[in-house]
């Protein structure tokens, strides 16, 4: 009689597996088309992996020289921040973000994605920044969703404590914040680092950090999220950003202990550490004279990264999918670089 009923618990389990793999074969196409992240469809229902030295230029960037703060769409070649290539999935249907530096780069691919994942989305940008910005802004309309414009320097109190109440108002609230804009200039060495390029590095890199969750927090139910962007020079400064370096290591530990005092709030904050990223930050005075070409080639994976390979982290971080983490910090390096 014990026989039969475990026989028969064994065949139903079975049974159960066996259900559970066809349902998870049948909706591969699905999760493929949903994804967008692999290689082309192989016929079979599955998509084919892409090799990561290949998937983006490899090849040495020319030397380039745009005034601060550049702009995305004079650059060659353009970053690629995921515009033709970022499906979505419903993973953030019905947030309200706002994101600092959303015009180009890294913020505009966070945009994009936290767009397609079913966000209304502000983003905040330097005011001569207006050409990316406008083409962000029709990127998130494209998509199906409320996209709010919020021109302004963050550099001061006021403008920090406006753009949270103005990003509240034409959002409806306020769920997720992505600290994103930043300022870098590359110096040979300390002497050449004016204390006016110091006080702006600051300015911009960690000061608004604190402004602008301190204006968000309030707004923000349990469940929300703030997600800080940092660098490898957190852990592993370059030598030539040393101000830059310096405001990305206050970062990380902002990033920590922010997330010690919001837990109490249920509200997550973590950072995500990039590593070389073909953005305007490098055109504007982010690399050293006639140092371009070099700019990626080092990385174990022999070459820069692109914004769009950084959105999906965004988005993770941003979902409910990594409820139980919080204070941490994670990179996309091209294998060089921590964390």
């Amino acid at each position: 009689m014990d026989e039969d009923r475990q026989t028969t618990r064994r065949n139903v389990l079975q049974g159960a597996a066996v259900g559970m793999a066809g349902a998870a074969i049948a909706a591969g196409p699905a999760l493929a088309q949903a994804g967008g992240s692999g290689g082309p469809a192989n016929g079979s229902g599955t998509v084919a992996p892409v090799d990561p030295r290949h998937k983006y230029r490899s090849e040495p960037y020319a030397e380039q020289r745009q005034p601060w703060p550049a702009l995305q769409s004079k650059m060659d070649p353009k970053p690629d921040c995921g515009e033709a290539s970022y499906k979505g999935s419903g993973r953030l249907a019905g947030r309200k973000a706002l994101i600092t530096g959303g015009d180009s780069g890294i913020g505009r691919a966070a945009a994009i994605a936290f767009a397609r994942e079913g966000a209304d989305v502000a983003i905040n940008y330097y005011p001569t920044e207006e050409p990316d910005a406008k083409e962000v802004v029709d990127l998130i309309r494209a998509a199906g969703r409320k996209a709010v414009a919020l021109p302004v320097d963050i550099r001061s109190l006021k403008a920090c404590e406006k753009l949270i109440d103005d990003a509240v108002k034409a959002l409806g609230g306020l769920d997720i914040l992505v600290n994103n804009a930043a300022y870098q200039q590359s110096k040979k060495d300390i002497f050449e680092i004016s204390d006016e390029q110091m006080v702006r590095t600051y300015e911009t890199n960690v000061f608004p950090l604190f402004r602008l969750s301190r204006a968000a927090i309030p707004h923000m139910k349990p469940g929300s999220v703030i997600i800080n962007t940092g660098s490898v020079n957190s852990y592993d400064p370059e030598p030539e950003l040393l101000d830059y370096a310096s405001t990305k290591g206050a970062i990380l530990i902002f990033t920590k202990g922010l997330a010690k005092q919001m837990a109490e709030r249920g509200i997550r904050v973590n950072m995500v550490a990039p590593g070389p990223i073909w953005t305007p930050l490098q055109v504007a005075g982010g690399q050293l004279p006639g140092e371009m070409a070099k700019f990626g080639q080092e990385q174990p994976l022999g070459r820069a990264g692109q914004p769009a390979e950084l959105a999906p982290l965004y988005v993770a971080l941003a979902s409910d999918e990594l409820s139980y983490t919080t204070g941490q910090a994670f990179g996309a390096n091209g294998g060089k670089g921590n964390p």
